[in-house]
């Protein structure tokens, strides 16, 4: 038996943009046709757009592979190329087992059906008997977490709903390939947990998983190679972490700014910019974080107050960091004032975050504003090597520490030895 999961060989789907299809036409469509085409009496051009062009890749069996790219690139055509949902214009895809895919929400399910019978549906279509997915039913159903709506058509579930449904589908039913496009992007986060968390267990069995995100930490968590691409070409492929670098340095370096315009009556923060370590809004744990403000003041203001917290994905301040009129002279003048703060090593664990401002007098004084989640931004383990994976949502905050260890050897001497722990 080959090694050989997937083989993608100058794989191309070109669109033809402008062009419609048509199964039927009323007379209504005839007189708006006419309307298009009048003046000219011909239709309106097409032109072509390559979605995928030249890609060639191979996947071997076992192994998860994280697809990234921005938007546009191609990763969603991908799999639906590799899923049989779309038909490439030229080259091939050779699939070497079951494929179970998790597309955009909407895709797979037929919307008059149960979300049992959907279940049934989907099984048979992976060619399992019935014992195979009743075997099976329970479990997909105590993970979609939808008992109450299981025997209601999924046309009525919200998109949460069917995502859940879906996944569970896709992951118990035991595909040789697993198609995963974007997971993340709908759901609660302990959902997302138990996605991330099921997938793992995919792999561990030897399936092949396909991985499409534009989380790069579960990307960095879940896959070992990591396939990159852009304007429907494939940039490149290798190792995880050289590729999401790649990934990184090539875009441009987005500022996160936050813009407003001045207020005429009272303080209020006109500007605010965080620039992190690395492009596109990631930081890279133990790297300096530098944010700028800028405040507009119509009039002076006595003992002013500034400051921020740098908030996580759950609203939950984890910095707080603050300034007075008495440690450092502000607002003290009409105009326009400029606030740099600068963090010579952000500790922060991986995760999403953004920026909380608070514009105040000090000492139980007037409060002006209060600015919550701008600026969002990501932090990353990036740089750093572990014999062991990082795992999200471990914890907050990472601090220097000092750390001994003692040996006693057979002469009872006692050797103490202070640590510091290594950092980038």
């Amino acid at each position: 038996m080959s090694d050989i999961a997937i083989r993608v060989e100058n794989l191309g789907k070109m669109f033809r943009i402008g062009a419609r299809r048509e199964r039927y036409r009323t007379f209504r469509d005839a007189l708006a046709g006419l309307w298009r085409r009048s003046g000219s009496g011909r239709r309106a051009a097409t032109k072509p757009f390559w979605a995928l062009k030249g890609v060639s890749f191979e996947i071997r069996r076992g192994e998860v592979v994280g697809v990234i790219g921005r938007n546009g690139a191609g990763k969603s055509t991908l799999l639906k190329v590799l899923s049989r949902i779309t038909e490439p214009t030229e080259g091939f895809a050779e699939i070497h087992g079951r494929v179970g895919s998790l597309l955009e929400v909407g895709t797979g399910f037929h919307p008059e059906l149960t979300g049992r019978e959907n279940v049934f549906l989907n099984g048979a279509i992976l060619g399992m008997h019935r014992a195979q997915i009743e075997a099976r039913f329970d479990e997909i159903v105590a993970f979609a977490e939808i008992e109450e709506f299981l025997d209601t058509p999924v046309k009525h579930y919200s998109s949460g709903m069917y995502l859940r449904l879906a996944f569970a589908v896709a992951a118990h039913l035991e595909p040789e390939i697993l198609v995963v496009d974007e997971v993340l992007a709908v759901g609660d986060a302990e959902f997302q947990k138990k996605c991330l968390g099921k997938m793992g267990e995919v792999s561990a069995r030897g399936r092949t998983v396909l991985f499409v995100s534009h989380n790069m930490q579960a990307i960095s968590t879940l896959t070992k190679r990591c396939l990159l691409l852009a304007n429907g070409s494939c940039q490149a492929l290798g190792p995880t972490e050289e590729i999401i670098a790649c990934y990184l340095e090539g875009g441009v370096r987005a500022q996160r700014t936050y813009h407003a315009e001045p207020c005429g009556d009272h303080p209020n923060v006109t500007r605010v910019e965080v620039e992190t370590s690395e492009p596109n809004g990631v930081h890279a744990n133990g790297r300096p974080l530098r944010i700028k403000f800028e405040v507009h003041c119509p009039r002076a203001v006595r003992s002013g107050a500034f400051s921020f917290q740098i908030v996580d994905s759950l609203a939950q301040p984890v910095v707080h960091i603050w300034l007075f009129d008495s440690e450092l002279p502000i607002f003290r003048t009409p105009g326009c004032h400029h606030l740099t703060c600068q963090i010579p090593k952000l500790r922060l664990y991986m995760g999403r975050f953004s920026i909380r401002t608070h514009l105040s007098q000090s000492y139980g004084g007037q409060h002006y504003e209060t600015l919550d989640g701008i600026c969002p931004f990501e932090v990353a383990m990036l740089y750093q090597h572990r014999s062991w994976p990082w795992q999200p949502g471990v914890c907050k905050y990472i601090e220097d520490a000092l750390w001994s260890s003692s040996s006693q050897d057979a002469h009872g001497t006692v050797d103490n030895i202070w640590v510091a722990p290594p950092r980038s």
